[in-house]
Parts: structure tokens; sequence; C-alpha cells
């Protein structure tokens, strides 16, 4: 009787959606779940905006997920996103991260997977309602322990990586101490005859393996239990790792030793040898090798702790009535006013009320003068107050801060891949069974073509314990970590990963002019026309936040004008702003906003225009009745910075809006010579695309975030709108120019240090692994023994770790 095949196994899935709300929405929504392939049933709830979807198994969410968000997302109804982190304990090398992410890649409601050897973190990317602690099992399933990171862990918590080199130091101590007399009592002899006759004289060979035996097992049994704890299950699960060569190639030379000294008849006398002293010293030089790995990581990841640390635990909080006590910093709320006395650190972001002082921000901006701290002023938690007192009132607290946003954004960065990561996991997909395979091939030669079975067992577990996949997990993880690390000390932070691989092959790099060459902060020199022409552009301006506007709204200030109120502002980037005034549409701006142009006031635009000025045309329903022009000054390292990367063979170019001889007069004095001038915000955006993939943006209004968006490698001031920072791939922290040139070096000496990683990484794999295989025997050389393979082996990881740790010495232009 044939057996019926069991029916498949449904599965449930919930989504958060977005743009319900009617009936009619609903059935919408169901009908475009309900016809993805997979889907059984598909139910949505109005009053929830949720939406319950059962599918069938094998279809899994790396198929499901990515459709079911297309078809959403054309029926108008997206389903919301989230971004976890676990923390994952046990992976070991590149097999292991590659495992994690398809186990996760795999679990429903999962739309993208990466994990970091380096930061032992795994960052998910999932559908809104996705049950978290599911995938934590999950991944706990595939042999990982995992759990979702709280708010107060992750790289900047050094606590659990303390912890970590506390453990294996005590583990690499205890299984050295084991190991000790079984190493001396194989090897000496070899080094020194009289004593192996000794040895043999006063103990007898088979008391001494017997002793060695016990030694040996107590090694496996308690320091080295992890390998076989982590190694032998992911060999049976067909998806060995690091552990895994580890523990068949010490599991092989204890188990052949203990059967020549327990039972010596099954092996012929030529081949009786013991190899318990293999087996213990490769135990305890990989530990010591994780040992000092751990320690090296903890390294690599100390910008990041740093950056935590600068906050103070506690604050001194202004009370109702007056009197200063001492609060947590976790209870503080916007709106308390606390005092901040000389020398302290700012507890975090708010307003200066009271008090005059220096503030040192070389944590924020990489610049080492302090900055002069007034009334009205803002300051930045973990900055350090100088030789005044402050009275500040909060403005932000918690992950609202600058100081946290930091610290996400370089731990973001650190968390992700980049492009040349691809040939790695690809590699390392299949570099652990290749190798074991390569493995029994050699030992099975051995036994063909060598001397005997004692040969081939030292070939087949050197070949085993010399291969690193260590190494080419750590390549690229680990120089990231401390690159950005790095950067971010000089006040570049790179919000993406795969920007600095980005950034480092640009030849070009544009440069919005206001606010980014220039101060920004330009001054009216002329008024010419209507009397009115002043508080007609002030009304107007006072709703736009233009350096020009704010020009405009300063020199009103100054002249103590009476600003009409205004209302429907509208702002038109690249051309000016509109809003109606006394009943008449006042528009400010550039000529291109008006059809004629009074020949008088033409003239003097362009006098002004050759001198460098911007210049501001104000109307009155449509008819020009006067200019404004605005004098910007040019930042005072913006020709430094132009020179510097000439020096780095990167091609400067600016792109402005402003007229042609304005824009022509500063790049002048800057040494730039390729202008373009007149450029609304869809110009920029055609300019930048014509550029090539290869062209960075530097800009820091809401005019140029579609320029940042689409540039090759967006690079947005820290100074100007979060709009433009969040559209940048890069942020400097400080309004420098000079910091461009130090982005570019930086992200040049990262992948520098990546390339020489890979090259290590797989360089050594390939030449080592035939040596240890027994190659160079036919011609002379010699047969490594397992204990040299397992020295090498760790040795790779550490060249690796300190070949990143030399990122932490790079150097600006600027320091």
């Amino acid at each position: 009787m044939t057996e019926l095949p069991a029916p498949p196994t449904e599965h449930s899935l919930r989504l958060t959606l977005e743009g319900l709300s009617c009936a009619s929405c609903v059935l919408r929504a169901e009908r475009a779940v309900s016809a993805v392939p997979g889907v059984v049933r598909a139910t949505v709830n109005l009053s929830t905006n949720t939406s319950d979807v059962r599918f069938i198994a094998p279809t899994t969410a790396r198929g499901l997920a990515p459709t079911l968000m297309a078809a959403l997302d054309q029926a108008g109804y997206p389903a919301k996103q989230d971004h976890i982190t676990l923390s994952v304990d046990g992976m070991t090398c590149a097999a292991c991260t590659g495992r994690v992410e398809r186990v996760l890649q795999a679990q429903p409601g999962v739309l993208a997977a990466t994990a970091n050897l380096a930061l032992r973190q795994a960052s998910v990317t999932v559908l809104a309602g996705t049950d978290v602690a599911g995938l934590a099992a999950a991944v706990g399933r595939a042999g990982y322990s995992a759990h979702p990171q709280g708010a107060e862990e992750g790289a900047g918590q050094s606590g659990g990586a303390d912890d970590e080199v506390g453990r294996l130091a005590r583990q690499a101590g205890l299984a050295a101490i084991l190991t000790l007399p079984v190493f001396v009592t194989e090897m000496g002899g070899h080094v020194f005859a009289p004593f192996h006759h000794w040895l043999l004289g006063t103990f007898g060979a088979q008391p001494l393996w017997l002793m060695q035996f016990v030694l040996t097992t107590l090694v496996l049994a308690f320091p080295g239990r992890h390998f076989l704890t982590k190694g032998v299950p992911a060999l049976l699960r067909g998806g060995p790792d690091m552990n895994s060569l580890v523990a068949v190639g010490t599991l092989s030379a204890w188990a052949y030793s203990s059967v020549v000294v327990f039972v010596p008849g099954l092996v012929p006398e030529a081949a009786r040898a013991v190899y318990f002293e293999a087996a213990a010293v490769i135990v305890t030089l990989v530990l010591v090798g994780r040992t000092l790995e751990a320690r090296a990581r903890g390294q690599a990841g100390a910008a990041i702790a740093r950056l935590v640390r600068l906050q103070p635990k506690t604050a001194r909080v202004e009370g109702v009535d007056g009197v200063v006590v001492d609060q947590p910093v976790a209870t503080l709320t916007p709106g308390m006013v606390v005092q901040i006395r000389p020398g302290e650190r700012i507890p975090v972001d708010g307003i200066v009320l009271e008090g005059q002082s220096a503030v040192d921000e070389a944590m924020l901006t990489g610049e080492p003068l302090p900055v002069a701290k007034g009334p009205g002023d803002a300051a930045t938690g973990g900055t350090v107050n100088g030789n005044g007192t402050l009275r500040l009132q909060i403005s932000q607290v918690g992950a609202g801060t600058v100081l946290a946003r930091i610290t996400a954004l370089v731990e973001q960065a650190q968390g992700g891949k980049l492009p040349v990561q691809a040939l790695v996991d690809r590699v390392t997909l299949w570099f652990v069974p290749v190798v074991m395979g390569l493995a029994v091939v050699t030992a099975g030669l051995w036994l063909a073509f060598g001397p005997g079975l004692a040969e081939a067992l030292v070939a087949g577990v050197s070949v085993l314990i010399i291969a690193c996949p260590c190494a080419m997990g750590l390549a690229t993880p680990v120089s990231i970590l401390v690159g950005t690390g790095r950067a971010a000390e000089m006040g570049v932070l790179f919000r993406r990963g795969e920007a600095l691989q980005r950034l480092a092959g640009v030849q070009k790099i544009a440069f919005d002019k206001t606010g980014t060459l220039t101060e920004g902060h330009p001054k009216v020199t002329q008024i010419e026309g209507a009397p009115e022409t002043l508080a007609l552009a002030a009304a107007v301006e006072a709703a736009s936040e233009h350096p020009l506007a704010q020009a405009v709204l300063a020199e009103a200030t100054r002249q103590a004008v009476a600003v009409p109120a205004a209302t429907g502002f509208v702002a038109r980037p690249g051309w000016g702003a509109e809003a109606m005034v006394d009943g008449a549409q006042i528009s400010v701006g550039a000529a291109r906003m008006f059809a004629a142009l009074p020949p008088a006031l033409s003239q003097q635009a362009a006098t002004a225009a050759a001198q460098g000025q911007s210049v501001l045309y104000v109307g009155r329903a449509g008819q020009v009745i006067g200019l404004i022009t605005v004098s910007d000054t040019i930042k005072p390292h913006a020709a430094a910075a132009i020179a510097a990367l000439q020096d780095l063979k990167v091609s400067a170019s600016m792109i402005s809006g402003d007229t042609e001889a304005a824009a022509r007069a500063i790049a002048a004095r800057l040494g730039i010579t390729d202008v373009q001038a007149g450029v609304l915000p869809d110009g920029k955006l055609a300019a930048i695309r014509a550029m090539g993939d290869a062209t960075a943006f530097v800009g820091d209004g809401i005019n140029d975030a579609p320029a940042l968006a689409a540039a090759g490698v967006g690079i947005a001031m820290g100074t100007g709108t979060d709009i433009a920072i969040e559209a940048g791939d890069v942020v400097l922290m400080t309004g420098d120019p000079l910091a461009v040139a130090d982005a570019v070096i930086m992200a040049r000496a990262t992948l520098g240090n990546i390339r020489q990683n890979l090259v290590w990484a797989f360089g050594y794999n390939a030449a080592l692994i035939p040596v240890a295989a027994g190659a160079l025997v036919p011609f002379g050389g010699p047969q490594l023994s397992p204990m040299l393979a397992a020295g090498a082996m760790a040795l790779s990881s550490i060249f690796v770790l300190s070949n990143a740790l030399r990122l932490k010495v790079v150097k600006g232009v600027r320091r």
C-alpha cells in the first residue's frame, strides 16, 4: 500500500500595516496578501492595523517576506519594519557567521540578517511584530547562544568582553598546567636524549603514557570541552566549523594514542607511538590564541566604549525651591535645569541659561580648541566644561542626545558588511567541509604511499588544525570596527559601513558652497530699491532656515525694523521663498523667480556678484521692488581642504545655486577650477549623477539632500540640517572642510588594512595547508607537527587582529 505524503506544514506570521482607514482598505490588503504564492489564508484587522498570515512550508521568509512587502507596498498598505540586534555567543569563525545568517534568513518575517564575528552580534531586519524570542531560539537550535541585545548592552559595554577574556585566560591557564608535564615528558627527550633515557629508566614507557593519557583526557574534558560540545554537534548537523576541526583533530590524536596504550595489538608495531602531547598542546595553543583574540577585539571596540563612558552617571539638578540635588542621569527629563561646575562633564544636551565658559568638544568634532559658550548656546552631553559655571536647561535625554546618536551611528557602521565581504562569504561557506575532505584525502594518500599509519595520522590532524577560517572571518569586520572607531574620534561618522569602501575609491568630490566651503553665516552688505525692501524680505524669511534668510533677519534686527506678519510661507529650493504679507504676494530669491529685472538693479547685482556676493531680489506681486546683497566668509580651512584633497589625488568641484560670478569668485580663492553655478536642487542631482559613482558630494542643507542620497558617497556636515544628515553616508561632526580629507584618509587606510588582512588570511591557508599535508616531504622538506600547526593557526588570527589595531594610530590632516 502506497504511503500518502505528509500534509504540508503551516506557519503563521503577523504583520503591522500602515495606511488602513476603512473596510475597503481591509479588503484590498487581504486580497494583496492572499495573492502571494504560498499564502494559505490572510486576515486584516482594522482596529489593530495588523494582518495575520498563514503560509505553507517550505515557503520561508527569505522568499515570502520580500514578496509580501512588495505586494503590500503596491497595494498602498506597507508593512512596518523593525531593526533588532542579537548578541550571539559561540561564533568562532567565518563558517559560524555564515550559518547564523542562513538560519536567521530562513525564519518567518526576516528580511535581512548580517552576523558580525568581531562584535559577536547579528543585525536583523524584520517585519514589525516578528517574534524576536523565536529568532534567538532558532539561532540556539543551530548550536549558538543568542538573546536580544538590551539598551545598555552592546559594543560600548566592555564588561562582557572582559568576562570573556577572563574566562578564556583561566581555561588557557588550566590547560597549560595540565599540558606541561605531557609536553615535557614527550618532547623533552627529542631535544635532550639523556633526559629521554632517564625517563624510560626511572618510570618506564607505559606509566609515562598512562600519565599522558590522564592529563590529556583532563585537558579535553575540562578546558577543551567547548571544542567537543560545540564542534561535534555542528559536525553531526552537517555544518562543521572551526570547533569541529579542533575537535576532530584532537580526538583523532587522543583516540589513536589511547588505542596504542590500552590495546596495542590493534596497531602495527612500527606505528606504536602516542600523540597525547599533540592533542593537549593544540587545545592549549588554540585557547591562548582565543584569549589574545578576545583581548584584541576588546581594544578594537574601545572607541565606542570611550564614547559611552563620556556621559556622567549623575547630574546636579535645580529643584523648584532652588535647592540643588544630585540625580541619576537616567531620570532626567527635558525642561529640567542643571548646574555644571568648572571641569565637569555636561550630562545631557541642553541650552545655556546663565554663565560663560569654554567647552572642550574634542569628543564631538575632533577639534582640540575649546568652544565659547554663553546664554542661548547649545551644549552637548559628554563634553567637558571649562573654567566657568553654567546653568543648563535640558533639551534632549537618552537616545535623543548627540552622544547617543553618535554611538548608534558608529555601532551601525561597525555592524555592516562591505561589498568585499561577499567573496569571503562565498569561500567560507565551503571552507571547513573542504578542509575536512582534504584531511581525509591526505590521510588516505599517506596510508597508501607513506611509511605508515602514524605518519598518516600526523598529516591528517595537521591539515585539520592549521586551517584557519577565524582569520578570514575577522579580516573585514575587525578592520571596520577599529577604522570607524578611529574615524569617530576624528569627528567623522560613517553611517554605513559600505561607505568606507566607496569613499576609498572616490576620484572627485563635489562641494556645495554655502555652509560647506563658506561659514554659512553671511551678512547683508547692501540694500537697494524701495524703503520697505528689508521689512518685506524679513517677513518672508522669518520662516526660512536658509543662511541667507538668517542674514536678512539679523540685519532687520540690527536696524530695528518693524517686521510685518507673513502667512502662507512656501520654500522653493534653488529659487527662494514666497509668502503673503499685508495682502500682497512677496517673493524673495534669485533672479530666475522674476520675469523681468529693473536695469539699474541688474547692474548693481552684476557688480556685487563679481565680488563674490550673493544677491536676493525682493518682489511684490511678481514685480521686483529692491535687492539685498549678502556676503559670506570662506571657512578658515577651506583652501587647505582642497589642497589636501589634491595631495590625495582627489579632484574638487563646486556645485552652487548662486550666480556664476559669485560662485567663481569664491572658487578662485579656494583653488577650484571646476564650477557649476546657478544649479537648482534637481540640477545638483543631475550633475552628481553625470559625474558617476566615483564621486562624493559634500553638503549641509535641505536642498542638498537629493544630491547627498544620489552620490556615490554623500558627506553631510553635522552642522547642517537633520534632513541632510539623514541623507548622507558620512557625517562630519565639525563644520571644518578639512574633515573631508580626514574621511578619505581613514577610508583608504581601513580598506587597505582589510586587503592586507584578506591577503594574509587566504594566503596563509593556501600556503600552509599543502605544507601540513606533507607536500614538501617528497622534496626533502619536513612533515609539519600538529603542535606547530596549532601555533600557526593561533598566530594567524592574532596577526589579523594586530594589523587592524594599527588603524588606531592613523593620523588625519587635522591631527
